[in-house]
């Protein structure tokens, strides 16, 4: 419900502000928590790269019910992690997924509590937000050591909820990112990091990234508006490693964040943090979808996206999520990087000295 209000909220004033002048095409979309990896639309707002549509960008804070959003029509284009592309496939949504935006670069994490062990953690309470990336990184990392996911009394908690009840001692493990991590350490002596997506196995499944979703009839009716919101993000992540100062302020002021805290997810390089996140330019977005020859980063090879969602079906399937593994291609659609890619669109980026 409080989702349903902030989103006719802020259509209300997108339609104010365009009815004293000439009326923009809008574009609603949505950022499924709040977080820098999904906030290039304001920037692209805000230095005028998207000149004949007025964005109207919002948190949700709450990624299902954005799902649910995406899915109804409300917004057209929702930022989240991939782990649900399999599920807009089981479930008939329409919704499909046209492109890597970012993989975690080290920051999701699983935080144990002190003195809790791979050896010592069965029987206990940990928490992960279901159907979300936390809940495939707690399975993957509890597959590492040798736990079984049944052996473990899950809780279903998004990171911000998470903190209270490690500091308090309820939670033996967490899936955490930051700023919460540093406030568990700061508050928690003894508290440790037992897993996170920096790792080459990680970073080699491909499964811990987040992904740009849009409706399919958005796609099949509003495909020029669909064309041009994928080159305007991409042109705002030009932006930002052009004006990586300027541009994590301004992601800072739509996120409410002190830009410290922006810094210590997106960096100051203009292109990754190590421990944070890594944003993928045009041309390594385009090669992970198998539209522009060449290989996507960190070994995942050429036209990634149906065999890493694949990947994570098969995940869902272990963690009892899903009963069936299903055609991944079915919640892809490469045509759009594939027409930017046919119309000359390129980017290449390496990080600012």
């Amino acid at each position: 419900m409080k989702t349903a209000i902030r989103l006719a909220a802020a259509v209300a004033v997108v339609l104010a502000s365009t009815a004293f002048g000439q009326a923009k095409e809008t574009v609603n979309i949505g950022m499924c928590v709040s977080w820098p990896g999904y906030a290039m639309y304001e920037i692209a707002t805000k230095e005028g790269l998207s000149p004949d549509y007025e964005i109207n960008l919002i948190a949700f804070d709450d990624p299902l019910g954005g799902h649910a959003a995406l899915a109804a029509g409300q917004i057209d284009v929702y930022e989240c992690t991939s782990d649900y592309t399999p599920l807009a496939v089981e479930r008939g949504t329409g919704v499909v997924n046209v492109a890597f935006a970012n993989p975690s670069y080290g920051v999701d994490h699983i935080i144990l509590a002190p003195d809790v062990t791979p050896e010592n953690i069965k029987g206990r309470r940990i928490a992960a937000p279901q159907a979300y990336i936390g809940q495939l990184l707690m399975g993957v990392w509890l597959d590492s050591v040798g736990v079984d996911v049944k052996d473990v009394d899950w809780v279903n908690l998004n990171s911000d909820e998470a903190v209270g009840p490690m500091m308090s001692g309820d939670l033996a493990a967490a899936y955490l990112y930051e700023p919460w991590i540093t406030k568990v350490f700061d508050n928690l002596p003894g508290s440790k990091s037992a897993f996170d997506t920096s790792s080459p196995y990680s970073l080699k499944t491909g499964i811990f990234t987040d992904v740009v979703y849009m409706n399919g009839t958005f796609v099949k009716e509003r495909r020029k508006a669909a064309l041009d919101m994928l080159r305007a993000r991409w042109d705002a992540i030009g932006w930002w490693h052009d004006h990586t100062k300027e541009g994590n302020q301004i992601m800072a002021d739509k996120l409410r964040w002190p830009i410290e805290d922006v810094e210590s997810v997106i960096g100051t390089n203009g292109k990754y943090l190590t421990g944070g996140i890594y944003m993928y330019d045009f041309d390594e977005a385009a090669r992970a979808c198998g539209v522009l020859d060449g290989d996507a980063p960190f070994g995942l090879g050429h036209g990634v996206m149906v065999d890493v969602t694949k990947r994570i079906n098969e995940w869902w399937v272990r963690l009892g999520l899903m009963t069936e593994v299903h055609d991944p291609s079915a919640g892809i659609d490469c045509s759009l990087l594939g027409d930017l890619v046919a119309a000359g669109y390129r980017q290449s980026l390496t990080e600012n000295k």
